[in-house]
């Protein structure tokens, strides 16, 4: 084994997940104890992996599958795939689970995410700590442990086609009109993901950068830069399409644009699968984060649900998901969330809602959409500060004087006025507070919008 002593594992081992730069700060060795320190906390007696598509990826998911096996867990490799296809697996297959990607973030990284049986999220109050305190005691030369049980043994097992067969058995997609949508993959697992589901729908798929490649050709696969669906807007205008999606590097995301190619929110994504999925499922609870719109909870009220606000992050998600036996769940990062989908993030299963509410009636997606999106948003607006708790404690001194302005400390500082709200939130990894603000009018989202930077920004 290499020398890892020089690796800072603080910055390795994020709130959610594993993610790091290869071989600098994520190497196979290390992933062999993360394999070990994975079975060693959770006493999974077998597991689950799966990798993307980036070069590192494969052997990486080798080497934390042999720190498991040495550990006396059985493991199942179901190779390239999706992060949803690995929570499916791992719902499906009753496994703990780890996924080796790094999402959205450039070619030169590489990390892990992984979960329990089932699916259930681990964190750092879920299990992430302890296994980073076990990685951190036998990288500084201690030694694995003695394993408990014999060796396990390592086997290939491919899903792709159970997974994409369970998605479209949660959708009704049988009476839907003739659509042409544009699917930008932005060369991530999509490509791989897409056909196999969408391509057993009756619609026309336009196809962009399918190939995968972890070098990320054509763009970031990260579809909220709007740098990022340029590609995709052109291509539904150029071909007269319905819909266009575009998912992140790991297809756990989506991202969706209207006939005219304009981005719509992924609030108004939310509101409309909550929709569709309290016609299914009346009086259900609906989660969405603090940083969704306000129209979420208006809508879900309206149509008889019960909306529950909360935290930014899946982990958290999940496990309110998992507390509150909530039907849906969604982020403003175009994370969704399904009771169905063993209470995981999926973006494909969004997708298909989508197209089944857009092609199960005859008005375009911008009008179909329209009636969700009612307030202006700033979108999420980053700002780089000495000291996060001092900003935001001069941040809520400013604003708490006034006459009805209400404060929570949910996820950072949320600050409600009757017309306009922002949440002010830092950053899990960087000195970096996050600014979403909403209004009822554009004048007045801009005056709180700027009136809260020059307070962050002095």
């Amino acid at each position: 084994m290499s020398d890892l002593s020089g690796i800072d594992l603080s910055a390795v081992v994020k709130a959610y997940d594993v993610r790091g730069v290869v071989p600098e700060q994520l190497n196979e060795d290390l992933a062999l104890l993360f394999g070990a320190a994975f079975v060693e906390t959770t006493g999974a007696e077998a597991i689950v992996t799966g990798h993307d598509m980036r070069s590192s990826s494969p052997g990486l998911a080798a080497a934390f599958a042999r720190g498991a096996a040495a550990q006396g867990a059985d493991v199942t490799e179901i190779g390239l795939c999706s992060t949803d296809e690995l929570y499916y697996a791992s719902g499906t297959l009753g496994l703990a689970g780890a996924m080796f990607t790094a999402s959205h973030n450039p070619a030169r990284y590489n990390g892990i995410k992984m979960c329990r049986p089932g699916a259930a999220p681990i964190g750092q109050d879920t299990g992430l700590r302890e296994i980073r305190a076990l990685v951190e005691r036998w990288a500084a030369g201690e030694g694995l442990p003695e394993p408990r049980r014999p060796e396990g043994s390592v086997v290939r097992r491919d899903m792709l086609e159970e997974y994409a067969a369970h998605l479209l058995s949660l959708v009704d997609l049988s009476g839907i009109r003739p659509l042409r949508i544009v699917v930008d993959a932005g060369n991530g697992m999509s490509g791989l993901t897409a056909p196999a589901v969408l391509g057993k729908v009756p619609v026309e798929v336009v196809p962009l950068y399918f190939e995968l490649d972890g070098t990320f050709p054509h763009h970031e696969a990260n579809p909220l830069n709007p740098a990022n669906i340029v590609d995709l807007q052109n291509a539904v205008r150029e071909n007269a399409a319905d819909l266009g999606l575009a998912f992140d590097g790991d297809a756990d995301r989506c991202f969706v644009v209207d006939e005219r190619g304009e981005a719509v929110t992924p609030s108004a994504v939310t509101a409309l699968i909550a929709v569709r999925l309290l016609a299914e499922h009346p009086g259900s609870t609906v989660l969405h984060n603090l940083i969704t719109s306000r129209t979420v909870p208006e809508v879900v009220r309206e149509h008889g649900g019960t909306p529950v606000r909360t935290r930014v992050g899946h982990s958290f998600i999940k496990a309110e998901m998992n507390r509150t036996n909530a039907v849906f769940g969604g982020e403003h990062s175009a994370h969704y969330y399904f009771r169905d989908f063993y209470n995981a993030d999926t973006g494909m299963l969004a997708a298909l809602h989508v197209i089944a509410a857009l092609g199960s009636q005859p008005e375009a997606l911008s009008g179909l959409v329209r009636r969700y999106q009612r307030m202006p948003a700033s979108g999420e607006i980053n700002s780089t500060v000495r000291d996060t708790q001092s900003t935001l404690a001069a941040v809520r001194e400013h604003f708490t004087a006034r006459p009805g302005v209400a404060t929570d400390d949910l996820d950072g500082l949320t600050v409600s006025a009757p017309t306009w709200w922002f949440n002010l939130r830092p950053s899990n990894t960087e000195p970096l507070l996050r600014l979403n603000v909403e209004a009822t009018e554009s004048s007045t989202l801009n005056r709180i919008r700027d009136e809260v930077l020059t307070l962050v920004r002095a």
